[in-house]
């Protein structure tokens, strides 16, 4: 495994894309990944966990603020509000007018909005995971093939948080900070929870608590996440999702031709599925608080039809 001192070269990463690949390995038409590690027994597992009955979210509130992470703005207003239906100013309105509703739009990939990335999402040399050609997601039609939809049952499985931030003694990790695949067995072993097939794996650098306490910083200026050499223990330990409160890479990446190595190599050779963007606060307290690291987690993507991926809300439930 990688330490500081010993981090593999562009070259290696490269060779991940062969050697962590997964095409075929669930059948040519396969458009899950490493969904497959989760089947019935893991999320029998994962509902076994519920003890209490205490939810937890793991999403950032969307909101119309423009933060330095911003990417696109999200596009909130009312088509109806409550502000006409005073009995005194309406006397004759009917009780079953009255009524609210809104519309909402965002661009949710980027840095800001919590997201599950589908496996349409990235391409490598103009291929998307099981080899099938990039010109498969279009600008009419979206994705025609593993496009978020595929996902239209949830994913309920495991949720197992390493708490990187604790580990390192911080409240948060600085820009460009990582993590090892040594620092990963290593902060398992100080939780007591050993990380295993089909888990929803979550690493906590504590960047939404430097948003909410520091204020929020440019993309250029980067951020902590997973080192590209963690890939090859993912893989190992049969993950079936990854999540950070960053986009799971670190930034910058060390590697001047492979900006977001997590993504480019999970993603199209893999099949891993990622959360971005997630707010691991309240979840870490909570571990803390019950000195136990592991929750039944559940995932309901949107269904949309195309789509590459999907804002989400994701449930911890102890």
């Amino acid at each position: 495994m990688a330490t500081q001192a010993n981090i593999p070269d562009e070259s290696e990463i490269v060779e991940y894309m062969t050697s962590l690949n997964n095409w075929g390995r669930w059948g040519d038409d396969d458009e899950f990944g490493t969904i497959n590690f989760i089947g019935p027994e893991e999320r029998k597992h994962a509902a076994s966990l519920v003890k209490e009955g205490i939810s937890v979210s793991c999403s950032r509130p969307i909101t119309k603020t423009i933060y330095a992470d911003t990417v696109s703005q999200v596009v909130h207003y009312m088509t109806g509000s409550g502000e006409g239906y005073s009995i005194q100013e309406n006397p004759q309105l009917p009780e079953n007018q009255q009524g609210s509703g809104d519309f909402i739009g965002m661009a949710y990939h980027g840095y800001n909005i919590t997201h599950i990335d589908s496996l349409s999402h990235i391409f490598w040399n103009g291929q998307m995971y099981n080899g099938k050609p990039s010109s498969l997601v279009t600008t009419r039609e979206g994705a025609k093939r593993e496009a978020i939809e595929v996902l239209h049952d949830g994913v309920i499985s495991r949720g197992v948080l390493l708490d990187a931030a604790r580990f390192k003694g911080v409240d948060w990790m600085e820009p460009g900070e990582y993590v090892t695949p040594d620092e990963l067995e290593e902060i398992s072993r100080q939780q007591g929870i050993t990380v295993g097939k089909g888990d929803i794996l979550l690493v906590r650098t504590g960047h939404h608590k430097r948003r909410m306490e520091a204020g929020t910083r440019p993309v250029s200026d980067g951020w902590p996440g997973l080192h590209a050499s963690c890939l090859p223990w993912i893989h190992e330990k049969q993950v079936a999702v990854i999540g950070g409160d960053t986009v799971s890479d670190v930034v910058p990446s060390g590697y001047p031709n492979i900006k977001q190595p997590i993504h480019q190599v999970a993603i199209p050779h893999m099949g891993l599925w990622l959360l971005d963007n997630l707010n691991l606060e309240e979840i870490a307290d909570a571990c803390l608080k019950r000195k136990r690291w592991e929750f039944m987690f559940t995932v309901a993507p949107l269904r949309v039809q195309g789509g590459t991926g999907s804002p989400i809300n994701p449930i911890a439930m102890f």
